[in-house]
């Protein structure tokens, strides 16, 4: 596929184990791929979630605190450790990276939406890999003071919005979209290509909540694509278990689920 500024946005099932701790294999796999994607000359945006699912591990929760306070504190333990593997690892590439953490209240003022497009502009003419997460710390969702985009699902098609992406790569734990849920249904079949989300595909197939660590299902995931869609930009939703997915997707092999306007003139060949 012919993308040159990709968005990569990697899920809580893809980056925490099973029992709480950081998979730190795959961030092993994501820093390689990414490194490399910058060294042909690609600029990339990683949309990177985990904050909570780290500071879980890292206090030894069983289960995801449920109240707003105690959310907000395990992910300001977690999103340290986060970050501080992520500089690691891509260091071992020579490659810097940035924290950004954002609020939907930045995004929607025009100036303070210009400033952080500016400043994600200047990370990439620097070779940075700029690493965004929802600041969960300071996050709130209420009727006066909206500042939670709701999941890094669209999080990551905002963000593809404001760097003008050429494509956003959703890495999450199924293997693309499907005509129903293939961990229930033994004839789900993978779709490998959607041309057109209408009301009606959003309502019968958008079920589904996230994993134990994190939030997105499949709704989220579908109206993250509507969203890139109406943007004129392309998404592709595949399995993250092995983060060397994205090269596949870049050289064109059918994995996944490509969503595109039917009249996009770029394709995967």
């Amino acid at each position: 596929m012919n993308a040159q500024r990709i968005v990569v946005k990697v899920g809580t099932s893809s980056l925490i184990n099973s029992n709480g701790t950081i998979n730190r294999s795959s961030i092993n796999g994501l820093a390689d791929v990414l490194c490399g994607l910058k060294r042909s000359g690609k600029e990339v945006v990683l949309v990177s979630s985990g904050a909570i699912g780290a500071g879980m591990g890292i206090l030894g929760l069983e289960r995801r605190p449920t109240r707003i306070p105690e959310q907000q504190a395990v992910a300001a333990v977690g999103q340290g450790e986060l970050i501080g593997i992520y500089e690691r690892r891509f260091a071992k590439y020579g490659v810097s990276v940035a924290q950004m953490l954002l609020t939907r209240d930045v995004l929607l003022y025009p100036q303070s939406k210009q400033n952080v497009s500016n400043a994600f502009q200047e990370l990439m003419k620097l070779n940075v890999i700029p690493i965004v997460n929802e600041n969960d710390t300071v996050s709130v969702e209420e009727l006066d003071h909206m500042t939670k985009f709701g999941d890094n699902d669209k999080l990551s098609a905002i963000v593809a919005e404001v760097i003008d992406a050429d494509l956003l790569i959703m890495l999450s734990d199924i293997d693309g979209f499907y005509t129903g849920n293939p961990s229930t249904d033994p004839n789900a079949e993978l779709i490998p290509e959607v041309t057109n989300l209408n009301q009606s595909i959003l309502s019968e197939f958008a079920g589904g909540k996230g994993t134990e660590f994190g939030t997105g299902g499949m709704k989220a995931k579908l109206n993250a694509a509507k969203r890139v869609l109406e943007n004129n930009q392309q998404m592709v939703l595949a399995n993250g278990k092995d983060p060397h997915i994205i090269e596949d997707i870049l050289a064109g092999k059918k994995v996944g689920t490509l969503f595109r306007n039917v009249d996009d003139i770029r394709r995967v060949e």
